[in-house]
Order: structure tokens, then C-alpha cells, then sequence
């Protein structure tokens, strides 16, 4: 199993300095960081962990799959059961309509692998209840395949599907198998879609010391332990510039181009990126790689934000030769690592307002009024440092349990998903509950409610890309006067297992 030596920074020509500024730049701008793992000269020189997650906590790596379903393809291009300019109709027979599209017909896997298809967006979001492979063959293309980059995940979702009958195992157990010299951790995993086939182009379940270990594999170009796992050349040409993204980017960082199933960066670097903060960069100028997780759903540009912290707080002084080391530094950096966390909310509404806002609402159960709503009714409960906000929903009592000004974990209602949330008190006195989910779907849901005399209005938001949708809109609630039978029989509370104060 491959493991990593550490060194200090300074030995590796990096400041200190430089990675307390990175982490503190994020933190400044709210960044929800799960974890950051800097490498250089092959030596591991930072690995930190944002609490509750730790060096053993999965997670949910979104698009990062569609690199390793590339790479399995470049696997089976090497063995000689495939090639890259193979029509995709000709190994699913089975799945194609009585008539096929010529512009489907002509599809090849190369231009799956570059996001030159002919699709324009993911095929099977258009019913998700129907056949997500087959969807690739009978949805009406837009444009002939091998001229436009378009993203669509539909693409490696049907290349994992090929691996996956071409080898007979899951595509990751193929991958665990042919690149076992890196030592992919046996409790990863890939999300399945409603059919079998594990999901390719999002799925993806790991640690980030896999994603590390995953870098190391493209840097050195599948040369490990004196074993070339896979052909240097099919990496050079995944990771080098194939397709032109500056048309349809929404960021600097998605518009430096794309090759096969790697993005380009601004820095000719190259990464495998997912949704939220889920990076892996490698810098070939710098020899450094950088591994990210995060969940950045709900923050405008917020890849944008890792990318130019990396950009402007390390990059710029980074060094070909050692440095002296810098005690000061070091210290600092290290009594950093165990303070690390996703920052609770902070209120902004006076103690003294917060204080006659609990009073006020404390305990008061507040009946539904929207019509068609499957919610029934809410209650807060307020003490100390912890809330919980008590609901029923289809008839079953849940809650959310909070902490104010600090991190509560539980298990998510209805879901039954770790989740770490904190609550705070606004400026126009609206108490904002969010719940960040920390188990295999990362994502978050949020409460914003606000209180009037007898009258409560509640608006629910979750940054999800698939569940949690009843956490979605506005709800009016009136109070009810006096013990309902709900509130008698009593919430099901989700178990509070930890705080974390900052």
C-alpha cells in the first residue's frame, strides 16, 4: 500500500506562513472547508481535517468520478479490449432504439471522454425514473458529436456502464484491482443509479488520502513501486488541452479548457474537479498537488475562491530550494490543525434582543397553515448553548437539533444522514438554523424563521443536487393556544452525539 512521507514545509521550499494565510483567507470568507491536503516533491507537507471530519470520515466526491471512470477506460484501451474511437452503439447493442440517430451512431468514446457528445446536457435528468444508459441512446441529439464541449455527465455515467459489463466487476473494484499499488481504501465506494450501474460521473465515495494517492498516480504517469500501471502516454493526453470551455464557463477556472475528464487550470495545471469543492490539482511547474474537500453548494464562485487563495497565498512563494526552517510558523500552524471545523453561524442581532426573541418563542408550537403541505406543525426549543426545532411530517414527530455558537451533530430527519448544524440569531431578529450534511450526499439544508405574534414564517432551502427536496420553499404556520395531542406524545429528537465550540 502506498503511504506518504511527511516533512516540514520550509524543507520543501514553502512557507508556513504561506498555509496559515490560505486557511485563514478561507475561513475569512466563509469558506466551508472538509479538508486540505498539500503535497510537494512527493513528501506530504500539510494534511488537515475541518471537525467533525476527520482523516477517516468518506466523503462524497461528485464529479472527481468522471477521472477515474477515464482512467478505467485508458485501462481497457491498454489491455486491447477497446478503442477510444469505437462508436459508442456498437457495445450496447441492447440498448438502442428500432431507430438510431446518425449523429448517436457516429458518437465515439473519445468524444464522450473530451465532452464533445451529442448531447448538450445530462441525458438521464429528464427521467430520472427510466433507464439512465439507455437515455444516452433515444434522447433527440442536439448537435453532431466531436465539435462543441457541452458537460454532460450522462457521458461517463455510460462509459462506467461499458466498464462495468466489458469486466464484470463495479468499476471501482476494477480500478482497486488494476491500480493496487496505490492502495485505495476497502471501505470506498461509488454510488449505484436506480438500475445497477455505478453512478461514473458522480458517485464517487472516498477518502481524501485516495485522492491524494490518485494525484500521485497522474503525476508520475501511472509509474508506482517500480510498476507502470497504465500507459504514460494515455495520461499525457487525458490531462492535456482537448476542448475549448471558455464559452460556457461560468469561472476562470472551468474556461482554460478540458481534456478527458480532467479540466485545465489557470496555472497549466490540470484537475480533477467536483461539484462543491471536491479538487484534486496538480501543478506539474510547481511539483505540488493539492487535494480539497469541501461544500461550497451554496456560495456563489466558491471553487473559485480555493482556486485564487491557492493562487495568491501560495503559489507566489513557493521555492526551488529549502528554506530555513521558521519555529514561529510552525507552531502556529500547528495549533492550528486541531482547532479546524466548519464555522458555526454567527448571530448578529444584540444578546439582549436574542434573549427577548427566545422568550417569546420558546416552547410555542406553531400549526401549518400552507395548504397542500405535508409539514404539520414546528416548535422551538431553546437552552443555553442548543436548540432543537421539533416538526411533524406526515404525521411523524422529528427535529433537528442545533447548537448556538457551535456545532451539534446528529442524525438528519427523514434521511436518517449525519449532519453538523448551529443557529444564530439575525439583525432583523429571524432565527437561521443550518444543517450541514456530512454523510454520503454532502450538501446542506437551512431554516430561516421568522416570528410575529402568533404567526411564524418559515423558509426552508436545501443546497442538495438530488434529496431533501421537502426542505425546499415557504411555509406559514399560526400558534396553537394550547397542548395539541402532537406536542403531548413528544418529539423524536435526532441524537445529539458532539459539540464543537470555536
Amino acid at each position: 500500500m502506498l503511504t506518504f512521507e511527511q516533512s516540514t514545509p520550509e524543507s520543501l521550499g514553502v512557507p508556513s506562513d504561506s498555509i496559515i494565510r490560505f486557511i485563514k483567507r478561507l475561513q475569512a470568507r466563509q469558506i466551508p472547508m472538509h479538508s486540505l491536503l498539500l503535497m510537494r516533491h512527493d513528501k506530504l507537507f500539510f494534511e488537515g481535517y475541518y471537525a467533525p471530519y476527520n482523516a477517516s470520515t468518506l466523503h462524497r466526491m461528485f464529479s472527481i468520478s468522471k477521472s477515474f471512470t477515464s482512467i478505467a477506460i485508458g485501462l481497457l484501451v491498454d489491455e486491447g479490449r477497446l478503442s477510444l474511437d469505437d462508436p459508442i452503439i456498437h457495445h450496447f447493442p441492447e440498448k438502442l432504439p428500432a431507430k438510431v440517430h446518425p449523429w448517436i451512431a457516429a458518437m465515439t468514446i473519445r468524444d464522450m471522454l473530451m465532452m464533445r457528445s451529442c448531447h448538450a446536457a445530462t441525458t438521464y435528468k429528464l427521467d430520472m425514473s427510466s433507464d439512465w444508459v439507455e437515455s444516452y441512446f433515444t434522447t433527440a441529439p442536439t448537435h453532431p458529436a466531436g465539435t462543441l464541449f457541452h458537460y454532460d455527465t450522462s457521458a461517463p455515467h455510460t462509459l462506467c456502464a461499458l466498464v462495468e459489463k466489458m469486466t464484470k466487476l463495479d468499476m471501482l473494484d476494477y480500478l482497486k484491482e488494476k491500480l493496487r499499488p496505490l492502495g485505495f481504501s476497502e471501505c470506498s465506494y461509488i454510488l449505484k443509479d436506480p438500475f445497477g450501474v455505478s453512478m461514473g460521473g458522480s458517485g464517487l465515495v472516498a477518502l481524501p488520502m485516495d485522492m491524494l494517492k490518485f494525484g500521485y498516480f497522474l503525476a508520475h504517469k501511472g509509474f508506482i513501486g517500480g510498476q507502470q500501471l497504465i500507459s504514460p502516454a494515455y495520461i499525457d493526453m487525458a490531462v492535456s488541452p482537448m476542448s475549448e470551455t471558455c464559452v460556457t464557463a461560468p469561472l476562470p477556472s472551468e474556461a482554460q479548457g478540458y481534456g478527458m475528464q480532467f479540466w485545465r487550470g489557470e496555472k497549466n495545471n490540470y484537475v480533477c474537479y467536483g461539484m462543491g469543492g471536491q479538487l484534486i490539482i496538480v501543478f506539474p511547474d510547481y511539483d505540488l498537488i493539492c487535494v480539497t474537500t469541501a461544500d461550497t453548494q451554496s456560495i456563489a464562485g466558491g471553487n473559485q475562491q480555493i482556486y485564487d487563495a491557492l493562487y495568491e497565498e501560495l503559489l507566489p512563494f513557493l521555492q526551488d530550494a529549502p528554506l530555513p526552517e521558521d519555529p514561529k510558523a510552525a507552531s502556529s500552524l500547528a495549533d492550528m490543525l486541531p482547532s479546524l471545523c466548519i464555522e458555526p453561524l454567527s448571530s448578529t442581532l444584540s444578546p439582549e434582543k436574542a434573549l427577548e426573541n427566545m422568550h417569546k418563542i420558546n416552547g410555542k408550537t406553531f400549526l401549518v397553515q400552507t395548504p397542500s403541505s405535508e409539514f404539520e406543525s414546528f416548535t422551538v426549543h431553546l437552552e443555553g448553548q442548543t436548540g432543537k426545532l421539533s416538526f411533524a411530517y406526515r404525521g411523524k414527530p422529528y427535529a433537528v437539533s442545533f447548537g448556538l455558537g457551535n456545532l451539534v451533530t446528529g442524525s438528519f430527519p427523514i434521511y436518517d444522514m449525519q449532519y453538523a448544524a448551529s443557529g444564530a440569531w439575525l439583525l432583523d431578529g429571524t432565527l437561521y438554523i443550518k444543517a450541514h450534511i456530512i454523510d454520503a450526499y454532502v450538501g446542506n439544508v437551512q431554516f430561516q424563521l421568522s416570528f410575529r405574534e402568533k404567526e411564524l414564517v418559515i423558509f426552508m432551502r436545501k443546497k442538495e443536487e438530488s434529496l431533501f427536496q421537502e426542505f425546499d420553499g415557504h411555509l406559514y404556520c399560526t400558534q396553537v393556544e394550547s397542548k395539541t395531542p402532537l406536542q403531548a406524545t413528544g418529539y423524536q429528537t435526532c441524537s445529539t452525539t458532539e459539540q464543537r465550540g470555536i
